[in-house]
């Protein structure tokens, strides 16, 4: 059986797969749309939804290691 904080994390990272699953499935469509504005925000736009993911587990891990002690 998994303890409280393995199924929080299961629980965690589903809900941000699951929300970033979604975005992605929509990214390329909001790109074009401001592609037609922009190329440069579009760009941007992809840079900073692909950072955002890789940031939310780093914060993630930040927020655990440091909550390793308690």
């Amino acid at each position: 059986m998994m303890d409280r904080d393995t199924r929080n994390a299961v629980i965690a990272a589903v809900w941000i797969m699951l929300l970033f699953g979604i975005g992605a499935f929509y990214l390329p469509t909001i790109m074009l749309a401001l592609g037609s504005l922009s190329t440069v925000l579009a760009a941007a736009f992809g840079i900073v939804f692909v950072l955002a993911f890789f940031s939310v587990f780093w914060l993630r891990s930040r927020n655990q290691r440091k909550n390793q002690g308690k």
